[in-house]
């Protein structure tokens, strides 16, 4: 919990105990099912919880927001957004049943109430929300087609709705599709650790 603690020094008590809570539970089923690899299971606090609360450092989601976390894989970054925002709903959706049922059993043990998972693809999520959070699932020119009409046509932040997505590497080519739409934030500017030098969180606006 340092990390976390450095960065953001005002957590309540009850988050406190929820991220350390996290990094206990989910190693536990990754023993059982493989949802990250072995070597970065040592590093979960860096490599998962801060690398997925990277977005909180661009992004304060209000009160009564809805995100929708595609491609959630372990729980990331919804997981650790949701025990950072409590009053902000999130739904979070993977095409692999087994990962959605780790994802379901951590918010049940963590009594996250303002978190919800399902086997589900993106594509078939009825309901629309402010904005869509996922970490490096493919490609954005083929990440944005699954989310296309997913948004809220009323906008209630600083951003519009859109995609806040994390990447890494070279994004260049990857994001020449969309002229000077994207907005990029390097995560070493927020986290010092040598893991984030070329990491980054993308804003891509989806709702005029």
């Amino acid at each position: 919990m340092q990390e976390i603690n450095r960065y953001f020094p005002d957590l309540t008590d009850d988050q406190k105990d929820k991220f350390e809570r996290l990094m206990v539970i989910f190693p536990e089923w990754n023993e059982k099912i493989n949802m990250v690899s072995r070597k970065d299971i040592d590093q979960i606090e860096t490599r998962h919880i801060l690398h997925s609360l990277a977005i909180a450092k661009v992004m304060n989601f209000k009160d009564g927001a809805e995100v929708l976390d595609v491609g959630t894989g372990g729980g990331f970054p919804g997981i650790p957004l949701a025990i950072l925002f409590p009053k902000v709903k999130f739904y979070m959706v993977d095409s692999i049943g087994k990962k959605i049922k780790v994802v379901q059993d951590i918010i049940t043990q963590l009594g996250l109430k303002n978190a919800k998972a399902d086997h589900m693809r993106a594509e078939n999520v009825k309901h629309q929300y402010d904005f869509v959070v996922s970490r490096a699932v493919t490609a954005l020119p083929k990440f944005t087609p699954w989310v296309k009409g997913k948004f809220k046509n009323k906008n209630q932040h600083h951003f519009k709705n859109g995609i806040f997505y994390l990447k890494g590497g070279d994004l260049r080519e990857e994001l020449a599709p969309y002229g000077n739409k994207p907005k990029l934030y390097d995560i070493s500017e927020f986290f010092d650790q040598e893991f984030f030098d070329t990491k980054k969180v993308v804003y891509l606006r989806m709702v005029n």
